[in-house]
C-alpha cells in the first residue's frame, strides 16, 4: 500500500494507519483523559494546567488577539508549579475538565518537535533501523514530538542553549524547521484540544515507552526536516502542513 506524504510517494507505515484510526476513537470518548495524563506523569513529565480552546477559534485566556490560543500554561509560575504528583494532577484535571496541559521541559525531559510530514519520515526510518524511539506525539496543527531524556547542562556549556535562543512557543511560524525545547520551553502534552473542528494533540507512541538519548534521533530528524522544509521552499502552497 502506498501513500503520499507531502506531495510525495511513500510507503503507509503503521504511524499513517494509526493517526487515521485515532481521531475518530477520541472524537466519541475523552473518558480517558485522566489516565492518559497520570500516564505521563509516570513517565517523568512534570504537568501543569494550560488553557483550552474557547469558540470562534479564540482561546480560553482573558488576552485579546492571543497569539498562541490553547498552547500556552494558565500560569507564569508554570515552571515551579509543573508537578508529576498524582493528587495535583487529578484536582487539575476534575476542577479543569477542559483544559489543555502542558509539561515543562529541560526539567527531566526534551522535546525534539518538527514538522509533521518529516517526523512521520523520520520515525519510520528510526523504528525500521531498530533505534530505540521513546514517546512520540502527534498534533493537528502540523507538528511532531519526540520526547527524550534531558541533556541538562553539559559541562561545556557551548554545547547547550536556552530555548530562547532558538525559538520560543509564539514564534513557530519563523522556525518550521526542527526545534529543541529544552530549558525554559513547555509543549502540550497527550491529550489537548487545538481550535478548529477536532483538532488534538494525540500520542503516536505512548509513555509507557522509555525516553531516549536525544542525540540518537537528532541525526535522523535533522535530515528529515531539511528535505521537507528544502522542498516546500521550492513548493510553495505543498501539501504538508505547517503550524498555522
Amino acid at each position: 500500500m502506498s501513500a503520499t506524504f507531502g506531495g510525495r510517494p511513500g510507503r503507509q507505515g503503521k504511524l499513517s494507519q494509526w493517526l487515521l484510526g485515532r481521531r475518530a476513537k477520541e472524537a466519541a470518548d475523552d473518558s480517558g483523559r485522566e489516565a492518559l495524563l497520570l500516564a505521563a506523569a509516570d513517565a517523568g513529565l512534570p504537568l501543569a494546567p494550560a488553557a483550552h480552546p474557547a469558540p470562534g477559534y479564540r482561546c480560553s485566556c482573558d488576552r485579546v488577539g492571543c497569539p498562541t490560543p490553547a498552547r500556552h500554561p494558565v500560569s507564569f509560575a508554570w515552571q515551579t508549579q509543573s508537578t508529576t504528583d498524582h493528587a495535583q494532577i487529578e484536582r487539575w484535571a476534575r476542577h479543569q475538565p477542559q483544559a489543555n496541559f502542558i509539561t515543562s521541559t529541560g526539567v527531566t525531559h526534551d522535546v525534539l518537535d518538527v514538522p509533521l510530514e518529516a517526523g512521520r519520515e523520520a520515525l519510520e526510518r528510526l523504528l525500521g533501523a531498530g533505534v530505540e524511539v521513546g514517546p512520540v506525539a502527534g498534533s493537528d496543527d502540523g507538528r511532531m514530538l519526540f520526547f527524550t531524556l534531558t541533556r541538562g547542562t553539559p559541562e561545556d556549556e557551548d554545547e547547550w542553549w536556552p530555548c530562547e535562543l532558538d525559538c520560543h512557543p509564539e514564534t513557530m511560524d519563523e522556525h518550521p524547521g526542527l526545534r529543541w525545547h529544552c530549558r525554559g520551553s513547555y509543549v502540550l502534552v497527550p491529550p489537548a484540544r487545538l481550535p478548529g473542528d477536532d483538532r488534538r494533540v494525540r500520542w503516536v507512541r505512548g509513555p509507557e515507552h522509555s525516553l531516549p538519548d536525544p542525540l540518537t534521533l537528532l541525526e535522523t530528524l535533522t535530515d528529515a526536516c531539511a528535505r521537507h522544509v528544502g522542498a516546500d521552499s521550492h513548493n510553495p502552497g505543498g501539501s504538508w502542513p505547517l503550524r498555522h
